[in-house]
């Protein structure tokens, strides 16, 4: 039996009564009330108060230990009268203490279990500034294993670090995604690294291994370079406007 079995039982049959009687005047089943007494079923503290309080012991347990402290500390043995009303039945052989409730889980382990469970949907991508430091990330669907027909670890979010891209509707704050890209597009917007600067431009083919580099405020700039002059990171595909 449990400790809250023993004290229940021990309650009953000091005022001689049968099981049916106590689970009549507690509104419970008598089954249930068996099993709480041979420790088959683990109830809450309340419903456990509410039960002894009915028998009329709730008030003498409760003056000076709560339930729990009931539970862990009462030796039964010393309070038993020293002849017990016989049971009606012989008591059920003891039965293995119940596993202990699992712990809650934390915010961030809840956290890491969802983000385990979408890692095939969605992906974190990183944002960059110009830098090439990360300051944030943002998450991305995942279809058929790719993000804009990339590989998902080798998108990045690029942040226009100002306005030199603004006659192409880049704005700063703006968020570009990029996706890898290392040979030049005709008319594409793409991510390059020259002259010690990484920024946007948009290409244009020259011929002869030259492109041109356009950027501008309101009025367009461009600017010739040797490919061998600059890297190319990646191509523009999506730009998230900053409110």
């Amino acid at each position: 039996m449990s400790r809250l079995g023993d004290l229940l039982l021990l309650e009953r049959s000091r005022q001689k009564l049968t099981r049916k009687q106590v689970a009549r005047k507690c509104g419970v089943s008598e089954g249930y009330l068996k099993d709480v007494e041979e420790g088959r079923r683990i109830i809450r503290d309340d419903e456990a108060r509410r039960i002894l309080r009915t028998l009329g012991a709730g008030s003498r347990n409760e003056a000076e230990y709560s339930l729990d402290e009931i539970a862990a500390t009462v030796d039964l043995t010393t309070l038993a009268p020293q002849s017990p009303q016989k049971e009606e039945k012989p008591a059920a052989p003891a039965q293995a203490p119940a596993a202990p409730a699992p712990k809650p889980r934390s915010a961030e382990e809840q956290s890491g279990i969802w983000l385990d469970a979408l890692s095939s949907v969605l992906q974190p991508v990183p944002v960059m500034n110009a830098g090439w430091i990360q300051v944030a990330r943002r998450m991305l669907p995942i279809q058929d294993g790719k993000i804009e027909g990339a590989k998902p670890d080798r998108v990045v979010y690029f942040l226009a670090p100002d306005d030199s891209m603004r006659a192409m509707r880049i704005e700063k704050g703006d968020l570009v995604l990029v996706v890898p890209q290392n040979l030049p597009v005709d008319g594409a917007i793409m991510l390059v690294e020259y002259g010690a600067h990484r920024c946007l431009r948009r290409v244009k083919l020259l011929g002869d291994s030259r492109i041109l580099l356009q950027s501008g405020d309101r009025d367009l700039d461009a600017e010739a370079l040797h490919i061998s002059e600059i890297k190319l990171v990646g191509r523009a595909v999506r730009v998230e406007i900053a409110l």
